[in-house]
Parts: structure tokens; sequence; C-alpha cells
């Protein structure tokens, strides 16, 4: 890949010009300094290495201000990624070795390679002393000495050595580049009354250039679900009765009380007792828990829902619950009620539960008036040991009206955003929280009480109720391109070690060899689950016996996220590349390129691709929106001979984690030089998706969501004014800007565009100034009397509210229009308004 970031180029310069001994004399610059390499004491080394230098190894100067030039990548966030006593030692051939301790044991050691101190090749991680068939690096050691030494006022503790100052003069060089690059991308609005003072509105002139049209990807704005801040049970998936299967865990989260019990209670006299669970004989070995009751009239199981069971006047709901008594028993009547918090009876039904097998019995119940946090009451009316399992309640109206469906109003909200493509499961929750959280496809499919559920690696319990068929299925309501993700055969690069286990955090330990024929030919069933022929392929059947016979097309799948490209991952993901390429070769695999826009794993994976002429890469970014404004070059760098590129996660971040005006334009700004590289470009997903209110984990998101509520951030509706228009053909254009200088170059993006389907031709202007820009638009052959559609996305910078306004205007109204300060414009122009 031709691609190279300002950084690397910098890097590059900088090694290929030396300072000579004649500007060394003139400047009477030393020929040689002593180097302190230390890591902090107060952070624990999670900041990683640190660099001071010295003329006389007494008084120390930081290099970089407490810059970390290569952090340690092994464990989990927070916990871990620590590094104790870093040592560098520099080889016979110059390059630079670091080793240091993974943690306070001194057995287990991180090692990293560079050819000169700021750019760092994969880091591998052994034990010391080593294992059978461990590859441990040997270095020869110089001269450095282990010191402590006083850096910016602090007592800190390393190894010294002695280098030519050279080596420092570039380290130093490249600490004002950092410098001057962290100054652009921390550029915020709040800066602009002083750095835009006096500026006059700007006038913009824009001639499209039809002539020179290029196609662009078609499936360029999408989404990306994963199940965080409870976007899947409690969220998206219509589920009511919050740990139906009564499978939750301590493992799951460490919350007090997150077990088997979680959410549920027994009632008698008007006191509440916790229910008793137990696992002998259960309804199906993926589901071995169920309460037990001691049944008796005026006895009720509570369950108080996902924050309360919130319910609509009039609305019908679907209680259905596994039962059971012992051979022998009566029988008898199981009155359902829902209750309002205070206690009174709003809905109202029963079952009749019997003796022997497990069965299935289900009621009605239509709400009599609007309860914002309802309980679901089960009260027996029969005597004697009982069984419950799969306790769940649903409303009837789901989106599509699909039984075991999604949450009508936010299903829709996702639908609006007219997304081309959906990624799920996840991210991190694909690869999970160690080997043996790794998402698996089969057990999220097939009937509900033989679905396997699971911790959630970010800390709370998947019934897997929304699975593998639903996610098709609603891929398939909205005309989206299904795009499952599965791990590569490692699990997330940040799992937690495993107490007594060496070496387990991170992905040193992908599923064994000899376990991966089968992992492989899981992905391989995946496929023939969503395309295969019923009559030829069980999973296939399966997919049909679920109620979808006809295939669900999938095109697209990725394997990987984020991973450190590791030679236990690479190994991995070769093999199950080759696996799919050679049995399904109209397939378009995506791979990965690590979590970041630059460094160790995104170079190593680009390289990695490449050699494996992977089709399209996964790359993932999250930064500030000065990032966004300064970076709008970054695709134009790309080899458009080399691998395509999904930007599967990105978002602009700011100090505190808003979703505003600011964050959602300086996304519509970049979004602009994403349609004009639409060519290497294929799919965009802006994440993450969902948030639950008083359960985010993670702050932005693009859409937040109560029990009742649905609110759609302003990043929403940038996401949604160019999904719903966006092109499969990109017209160039010139741009004249009257003022010259290059921040208000930057805050002006453009974006013509036409759909091949509509015939429609489509203009994104985006105005990330203080001051209106006066636009005229040029090339466009429309009718004289055309008409266009204008949608304006505006507001202040912190504006958390803003929404699009839409109005019909006249073409010739907009051959002078006027964008207004801090905006995004839409401008359709339907075919029939064309001139041909």
């Amino acid at each position: 890949m031709k691609h190279l970031t300002h950084l690397a180029a910098l890097c590059a310069c900088l090694t290929s010009f030396p300072v000579s001994a004649h500007v060394q004399e003139v400047m009477n610059e030393p020929d040689s300094v002593y180097l302190f390499s230390y890591a902090t004491v107060n952070d624990a080394g999670r900041s990683g290495l640190k660099l001071a230098w010295s003329t006389d190894a007494t008084r120390w100067f930081s290099i970089g201000n407490g810059y970390g030039y290569v952090r340690c990548d092994y464990g989990a966030w927070g916990a871990e990624k620590r590094m104790f006593n870093p040592h560098l030692v520099r080889d016979e051939k110059g390059v630079w070795h670091c080793f240091w301790q993974l943690n306070e044991s001194g057995k287990e050691w991180g090692h990293a390679t560079s050819p000169d101190l700021m750019k760092w090749n994969p880091q591998t991680y052994y034990m010391q002393p080593a294992r059978d068939g461990e590859q441990v690096p040997t270095v020869k050691r110089g001269s450095e000495t282990r010191k402590k030494a006083v850096v910016e006022g602090v007592l800190e503790q390393g190894y010294v050595q002695k280098v030519a100052w050279e080596d420092v003069d570039r380290l130093l060089k490249f600490v004002d580049y950092r410098a001057y690059r962290d100054q652009l991308h921390n550029e915020r609005t709040e800066q602009d009354a002083q750095r835009f003072a006096g500026l006059a509105p700007v006038s913009l002139q824009l001639t499209v250039r039809p002539e020179e049209a290029k196609p662009i990807s078609d499936k360029l704005i999408g989404i990306f679900f994963e199940d965080i801040n409870y976007g899947a049970d409690g969220g998206l998936y219509a589920e009511l009765v919050q740990n139906r299967d009564f499978e939750y865990s301590p493992k799951d989260n460490a919350h007090q009380g997150f077990d088997s019990g979680y959410a549920w209670s027994v009632w008698e006299n008007g006191q509440s007792s916790a229910v008793k669970v137990s696992t002998e004989n259960p309804l199906h070995e993926n589901n071995p828990h169920y309460v037990v009751l001691q049944a008796k009239p005026g006895m009720a199981l509570r369950n108080s829902g996902f924050d309360g069971i919130t319910l609509k006047k009039g609305e019908k709901y679907d209680f259905s619950v596994f039962s059971r008594m012992p051979e022998g028993s009566k029988g008898g009547k199981v009155i359902v009620r829902l209750l309002d918090n205070e206690g009174k009876e709003v809905a109202k039904s029963s079952v009749r539960v019997a003796a022997g097998k497990w069965k299935k019995q289900s009621a009605v119940l239509t709400a009599q008036t609007d309860v914002d946090a309802a309980v679901l009451s089960v009260e027996p009316e029969v005597t004697g040991e009982l069984h419950l399992d799969m306790v769940s309640l649903f409303p009837q109206e789901t989106f599509k009206g699909r039984k075991n469906g999604l949450r009508a109003d936010l299903a829709q909200t996702l639908a609006d955003l007219h997304p081309r493509f959906v990624r799920f499961p996840g991210g991190c929750v694909a690869h999970g929280n160690g080997i043996d959280n790794i998402y698996r496809w089969k057990n999220s499919v097939g009937p509900l009480e033989a679905r396997k559920p699971m911790g959630n690696l970010w800390g709370y319990h998947q019934t897997l109720g929304l699975g593998y068929f639903e996610y098709f299925q609603f891929c398939e309501d909205i005309g989206a391109e299904p795009l499952p993700v599965l791990a590569a055969g490692v699990p997330c690069q940040n799992s937690a070690c495993i107490p007594g286990k060496p070496l387990s955090g991170g992905q040193q330990g992908g599923i064994p060899m000899e376990e991966m024929d089968a992992y492989v030919q899981d992905i391989l069933d995946l496929i023939e689950y969503a395309n295969g022929d019923p009559k030829k392929n069980k999973w296939a059947k399966m997919r049909a016996e679920a109620g979808h016979p006809k295939p669900f097309n999938l095109k697209y799948i990725g394997i990987g996220n984020e991973d450190l490209i590791t030679p236990i991952f690479e190994e991995r993901f070769e093999m199950i590349f080759k696996a799919v390429k050679e049995k399904y070769p109209e397939i378009t695999v995506i791979g990965t390129v690590g979590p970041f826009y630059e460094g160790t794993d995104y170079e190593a994976g680009w390289k990695f691709a490449t050699r494996l002429n992977v089709p399209m890469v996964d790359e993932h970014y999250y930064n500030t929106p000065g990032w966004f404004i300064n970076n709008q070059d970054y695709y134009d760098r790309y080899d458009r001979t080399k691998p395509k590129v999904y930007l599967g996660e990105y978002a602009a971040h700011l100090p505190g984690r808003p979703n505003n005006i600011e964050t959602a334009l300086a996304e519509a700004l970049y979004l602009t030089s994403v349609e004009r590289n639409g060519d290497i470009v294929s799919m965009t997903s802006y994440a993450p998706l969902l948030a639950k209110e008083g359960h985010t984990q993670w702050n932005p998101d693009l859409i937040y969501f109560n029990n009742r509520e649905v609110k759609p951030t302003v990043g929403y509706y940038t996401q949604q004014l160019y999904g719903q228009n966006s092109g499969d053909t990109y017209l160039p254009a010139d741009r004249k800007i009257d003022n010259p200088r290059q921040d208000v170059q930057k805050r002006i993006g453009t974006s013509v565009v036409r759909d091949s389907k509509t015939g429609d031709w489509i203009v994104k202007l985006v105005n990330l100034l203080p001051v209106p820009v006066k636009t005229k638009v040029e090339g466009l052959t429309q009718t004289e009397n055309g008409k266009a559609v204008l949608q304006v996305l505006s507001g202040k910078p912190t504006d958390k509210n803003a929404r699009p306004v839409k109005k019909d205007v006249s073409v010739t109204e907009l051959s002078q229009y006027e964008m207004p300060a801090y905006s995004l414009s839409v401008i359709r122009i339907k075919s029939d308004e064309m001139t041909k």
C-alpha cells in the first residue's frame, strides 16, 4: 500500500537525512548523549516507554513531555496493558529492542523492535525462563546500566546508555511534529471566535464536471450493530422479561446479585424472597437452569423486566412459558397478570399447567392503560412443586409483525437510515473475552429454548434470542445486505489474563490448531445456512424450518475485529480465508487492520491483507473533530490496486463525549471526502449504534433510548441524510473559494453524486465555519423551472437537539444558495427536472 500518514512521511524524512558533523560543530551540539529509558510508576507503566536525555547523566530532559513511544498491548484495558522495567538494547544491525515485564512476577515478558524508536513492529510475549518450543529473543546486551533519575521533577528508575546525538535529535523533531499534529487535531469550534475573528462571509463557486463522472460504491452508508449498552436484550430485541431463561451468572457481571435469580422474586403475604433455581433434568442442555416453586394459591413469581415493563393501552402482549409438575400431580390453572407500580392489575390472562414432561403454554394479555414500569406476576392456583422456564412476554406489534421480533420503534428508526448493509453481531462481542467467550453463531439459531446463552463481553447477559436468523431477517426486511462478523480464531485483543495461566491475556491463546478445522467448518456452515439448499444441507434446512426456505443471499463476511496482527492471528485468519475463497469464491471476505488509523497493527495488517489479496479490510478510528477536518485527504492517498476499505467504526469525539452539531458536521465533512473516494472506500458505519439510558457503557452513540422513547442524536441525522441521499456515481467538481486560508477551505465540504436507480442528482454541502458561505453551483443542466428538495441541518456547535429542515425549492434559487453557518445542506434534484 502506497499510503503514508503525515507522521510516517516525516519519520522517513528524518531517517533519510542524518545531521552532518559540520552542522553539529557549527551548532555546538554534542557527538553523543545519555539516553534514559523508563516507565512511570504512578500509572504502573500503562503509558508505556518513556525517554529522556542528558549530556552528563545528571540533569535529564524528557523527550516528548511524557509521550509513550511504545505501549504494552498485552491483556485487558484498565487492569492490565502494563509495562514494568522497560529495557532498551540496540543490536549489531542498529535495530532497537525493547524488553519489559508484563506484571510484577517478572516471569512474563514482552518484546518489540524498532528501527528508530518511533515506528514499532508487532509485539511478542514469552515466559522467562522459556517454555518448551518457545522462541525467546536473544540480543547481545550493550553498556546500558540500571539507574535512578529525576525527570520533570519525579524520581524514576530505568536504564541508561550512550547514544549518538543525531538519534535524540530525530526524536526531538518527531516530538515537535507530533505537537504540531496534535494542535491541528485538537482544533475545536470553541476556538472559532478567536480563530475566525473578523471573518467575512465566504463565497464558493462549485463547477461540476459531469463528463468526468466515476462509479463509486452503492453500499457506502450502513449500520453496525453491537450488543453494547444493552443494545439487544432490553433494547432492539422486543422481549420484555429480563432473565427469562434463568441463565444469568456472576461470570457475566460482577454486580452483586447478577445470578440465575436476577430480576425475579417470589411474593407471598406481601413479602418477597429469592427464587429457587434447579438444574436437574432441564428443558434443554443449553438452558440448564429453571425456577422451582412450592406452589399454592396466594403465591406469585414476579419479574421486573428491564427497568420495568412498559405497556401501551389497548396493545396485546404474547405470554409464553414452559412448565411441568411431577408425575401424579393434579395440575391446573396459573394466572398471569401485569401490575402497575402500585400493584394494580392492568392486564390478566391464564394458562394451564400439567404433570409430566415440559410443555409450552401461551396466553394473550391486553393492557388496559399505559404503564411505564409494570411487573409481570405469575400466580399459581395449583398446589405442589411447579417448574417454570423460558418465561416470556412479547408485544404483538413488533417490527414487521415478526414473532420473536424486534422493538418496532427502534427498528424503524434504524430502517429510516436507509442502510445498505448491517454489520452484526458486534465487534468485541464477536470475538469475545477469551476463547470460551467467542460468539458461536450456531448457538444463536434454532428453537429459543435450545439456543445457548452466554455472557456479554460488555458485562451482561445475551439470551441470543436475537440471533443470526433474526439478524438476517431484519436485513431482508429493510433491504440491507447482511454482513456477519466472526472471530478469526482468536479472542478480543483486550481479553483479560486468566489467573494462574501464563500468557493468557489478549490474543496469546487462539483456538488450538487441532480444533481449527472444526471452527473453519462452522464458518462454511454459516454460508450454507444463509444461502444453501434446504434439500441438500442440514443448516439450510434449519433456516427453512425457521420460516425462510429461500436463501438470504449472503455476499459478505467479516473475519476478525481490531485484531493484533500476531503470528497466532495470521495463521488462523489465513486458514479461514483460503477455505472460504476456495469453496465460496463469490463471498467477499473482509479482513481487519487493527483498531487505529496508523501504527503497528495498521501497517502489519495492510501488509498481510495485501499479501493474501484479501478483497476488503475493515478500518476503525475514533478521533477528534479536528482530526476529521485535517485528514480529508486520508483516502486520496490510498493505492487503488490494493484491497478495498470498509470503514467499520468511526465517530468524532469531544471531551465529555457529546453528540452535537460540532461532531455531526465533522463527520459530515469527512463523508464528503469518503464519497469522493467511493471507488476505494466501499462501506462505512458509525459506531456504536444504540445505547439504553441508564446502561450506557460508551459515549457517544448514534441513538439513545429508554423503554418508551427513541432519541436519535444530531449525528443520526447526518447518517440519515447521507443514507437517504446516496449515489453510485461521483461527479468531480472544481472549487473556487474567495478566501485563501487553509483553515477556512478545510471547513467547507462538497460532494456531488448521482443515483442511477432514480436518476436523481444530489449535492451535499458542509459548512463548519461561523459565517455563511454563498454558494454558486454550475455544470448541472437542469430544466429552466426545475424543482429540488433542500434539507438543512444546522445550529450552534453545542446544539444536541438540531433536526433537519426540509422544503421544496426551485433549482434557480439554488444557483445562488447560501449555506448557513455550521450546517449540512443536501440538495436533491429529481431526474425529471434534468435536461437530457
